[in-house]
């Protein structure tokens, strides 16, 4: 990897140990390395590590992209990261009234069954770490 290449890469994935996602797409990682260090040093390192707008609010973005778009992977993960950075409960249930809103009742319906998904997963957790 050339020097610029592994600095992007270090780039992205402080970005992601901030977010608590260091071990994510390690799908990507084994099916296809290239794929991997693509997302994490272009992804991450180029786009995330960008000036002008925080961390805390490429989350805010991402989490509302993905919300009126009704992904189907990838939002999990970012309503686990919001929490992490600091993003509250209510903030998160404000961008999903928000952005339903806009996008339609039933991207609404959609958000609330995947963040829903993502607090029970992570109470689960809690207790089996109790």
């Amino acid at each position: 990897m050339s020097d610029f290449k592994q600095e992007r890469w270090n780039k992205g994935m402080e970005i992601l140990k901030q977010m608590g996602r260091e071990n994510t797409m390690m799908d990507q990682k084994v099916l296809y390395p290239d794929l991997y260090d693509l997302s994490v040093g272009y992804l991450f390192g180029e786009i995330w590590s960008r000036p002008h707008l925080s961390i805390r609010e490429r989350e805010l973005i991402t989490m509302a992209a993905n919300i009126a778009l009704a992904r189907p992977h990838g939002t999990h993960s970012h309503y686990r990261s919001a929490k992490r950075i600091g993003i509250t409960h209510e903030e998160i249930m404000e961008l999903i009234i928000h952005v339903g809103h806009y996008a339609g009742w039933p991207a609404i319906a959609h958000a609330v069954v995947q963040y829903e998904e993502v607090l029970k997963e992570d109470a689960g957790k809690e207790k089996k770490g109790a």
